[in-house]
């Protein structure tokens, strides 16, 4: 990927992460590279099907994976180029044949996709795992289209090594605002009563439409075109994860599984091939060390969107 910094065309308002030719020689020598022993909390900028091989057996607890969609796609200096069903079924095989054997038996794993991959990613993940779920959210940008439904959804499906897995219900409850309580002699039931508003914290269910793609006005934005929100993480590492835990990421982008884990005080494991974005990921856990703020995760719940959280 080119090296550029679009920082002075943006708007003063505009808070996307971008990095300086100062800032490039500090972040590169935090990079792993193929051909080093590598450690946890790390980031290593290299293949996928060069690095998870080189991975100790059964040494993490949560899989990550948010792989190039069956879509024709550019991603920083390399393209991902649609095939058939079939041949991207093979494809999600491969890698996942190779995350399979690094993850403990109590382990989870979520894979993401769109609604043309993600029959494909069941099957093949259906073949290594017991699924669980599919989670659907809510991925409010995007244009309309003239002749189809508008796109604004993705899936993540849930599966797990065996059933015996971590499942931290009380860590990702949402709070929602209750627009018509209930009292029982005269007091809340099941809600409380504050200045800012009436709410419920409810029980997580697999529709999430509480997320917010990150935009321009975020400070975890970055130039990356498929950017998952660090919510979105936040949900799925305190689900299925606890402190201390360790999370792959074989498809790591700008770091959001890393920053998050980091976060949350959890170790991480994040493969990318693309140096630029490595970088990216780099500056974004630096800052992760005096900041581990996550955006509508406040007062250990989650709250709704736009709630000003």
């Amino acid at each position: 990927m080119p090296k550029t910094n679009r920082k002075n065309d943006r708007a003063p308002r505009n808070r996307t992460l971008t990095l300086s030719e100062d800032e490039r020689p500090g972040l590169q020598s935090a990079l792993g590279r193929l051909g080093q022993e590598f450690q946890n909390d790390r980031l290593i900028n290299g293949d996928a099907f060069e690095a998870l091989p080189k991975l100790a057996a059964e040494s993490f607890d949560l899989l990550f994976a948010d792989p190039p969609y069956n879509l024709s796609k550019t991603f920083g200096g390399s393209r991902f180029r649609r095939t058939d069903e079939e041949q991207y079924e093979a494809w999600l095989d491969s890698w996942i044949s190779l995350c399979a054997p690094l993850l403990k038996p109590t382990a989870s794993v979520y894979i993401c996709g769109d609604w043309r991959s993600s029959a494909a990613i069941q099957r093949a993940g259906s073949r290594y795992f017991k699924l669980r779920n599919r989670i659907t959210w809510e991925r409010e940008k995007g244009r309309g289209a003239k002749a189809n439904w508008k796109n604004a959804a993705e899936d993540i499906w849930f599966f797990t090594v065996s059933d015996d897995y971590t499942f931290n219900l009380n860590a990702v409850k949402q709070r929602r605002r209750v627009l018509a309580p209930y009292r029982e002699q005269g007091k809340p039931k099941d809600w409380t009563e504050s200045p800012d508003g009436n709410f419920r914290d409810t029980h997580p269910s697999n529709i999430w439409t509480d997320i917010t793609v990150p935009f321009w006005s975020m400070p975890e934005n970055t130039d990356h075109p498929t950017q998952k929100p660090e919510k979105l993480l936040a949900k799925i590492i305190l689900a299925s994860t606890n402190e201390g835990d360790s999370v792959l990421d074989p498809f790591a982008g700008s770091g959001t599984t890393a920053v998050v884990a980091r976060k949350l005080g959890r170790h991480f494991t994040a493969i990318e091939s693309d140096e630029e974005y490595c970088l990216l990921a780099a500056k974004r856990l630096e800052l992760a060390e005096t900041d581990t703020s996550i955006q509508g995760l406040a007062d250990g719940v989650f709250w709704e969107r736009n709630s000003g959280r």
